[in-house]
């Protein structure tokens, strides 16, 4: 079937947006670099007196650009998937153990064993990685995808009451540490890190795109979903193991940042309707266009200071997930 006009007229406008965020990202900050200059100094034509603006450019606010986008977009796909796989609007990547295997896991490098931040980043991956592995193990005993969400939610209990203890023994450096990065920062974006990430991240928007029939036939719920010919375990299986592959590597790098997977998802949804053929996409764009903003808005908002970009979208994300909590009760 044919796209509609509006939607075709939405992903116009949201791809449009989506390029002006990324002018405006890489034109503010605390050296304001001149917009006729951004194409000239992006392809290595700048002049002697202009050497630290390319290198701004190129070192520091492209590659922080790029990180954002692609974190922002697979934070807001995975939230996609997971309301499908949940069948609920409330749903975010943080219920399977994402988040809070990752916190776990950079507590543990902070305050056990003082690491510096490449490898507080490999064992955040790790903790986030097996928390969801744990909460899959437990869930699939049980029928359904409630034993998956029970699952998660005891995860979440553990990790977060470990978290509690190695805090209340941590020292004033080890919680400094570990304030910043829960806070949730995109300070870390470097080619190095984009070089895997976004290989790594195409690859799962692809294969997630695939699958779009089957998380259509999912809202219809598991028994209309088995008689169309798709296994919901093994769906269940490689929705869980590609959200935990591709969010706990993101989670690691930037920490915590609330409320992405939550609201774009929910909003698109509200915009385009429940056709995940078109509701992918919109949420790699949107997810892209909403953390891109807001990063900027935290780099620039309290100059030549930074506000934690974790810490802006959960400042947003709470007035707005109470509202959906509010209208959820109504309906």
């Amino acid at each position: 079937m044919a796209m509609s006009r509006s939607k075709i007229l939405f992903f116009c406008s949201l791809t449009f947006f989506l390029i002006l965020s990324m002018l405006l990202a890489l034109h503010l900050g605390a050296v304001t670099i001149p917009w006729s200059d951004i194409p000239r100094l992006l392809f290595n034509k700048a002049q002697p007196h202009e050497l630290l603006l390319h290198q701004v450019l190129l070192e520091i606010r492209l590659p922080r650009l790029l990180l954002s986008m692609v974190v922002g977009a697979v934070l807001a796909v995975a939230g996609t998937v997971m309301q499908a796989l949940f069948r609920n609007p409330l749903a975010e990547p943080g219920l399977l153990g994402v988040s809070s295997g990752a916190a776990l896991g950079a507590v543990i490098a902070i305050v056990l064993f003082n690491a510096s931040l490449p490898f507080i980043a490999s064992y955040a991956f790790m903790g986030s990685f097996l928390a969801t592995i744990c909460a899959y193990l437990v869930g699939k005993r049980f029928n359904g995808v409630s034993g998956l969400l029970l699952a998660g939610i005891a995860i979440n209990a553990i990790a977060f009451s470990i978290i509690g203890l190695l805090t209340y023994i941590a020292n004033d450096t080890q919680l400094r540490n570990l304030m910043f990065w829960s806070m949730g920062s995109l300070s870390n974006g470097s080619w190095s890190i984009l070089s895997y990430l976004i290989p790594w991240s195409i690859l799962w928007f692809i294969f997630l795109s695939s699958q779009w029939q089957a998380l259509n036939a999912l809202l219809l719920g598991e028994r209309e979903l088995s008689h169309l010919g798709f296994s919901i375990k093994k769906l269940r299986y490689h929705l869980t193991i590609g959200i935990a592959f591709i969010v706990g590597p993101c989670v690691a790098i930037t920490g915590g940042i609330s409320f992405i997977g939550l609201i774009v998802p929910h909003i698109l949804r509200m915009l385009l309707g429940a056709n995940h053929k078109y509701l992918l996409p919109a949420a790699m764009l949107g997810g892209a266009l909403v953390l891109s903003i807001a990063d900027s808005i935290a780099r620039t908002i309290i100059i030549p200071a930074e506000l934690p970009v974790g810490l802006l979208t959960s400042l947003l994300g709470g007035p707005f997930f109470l509202y959906l909590l509010l209208r959820q009760r109504q309906l």
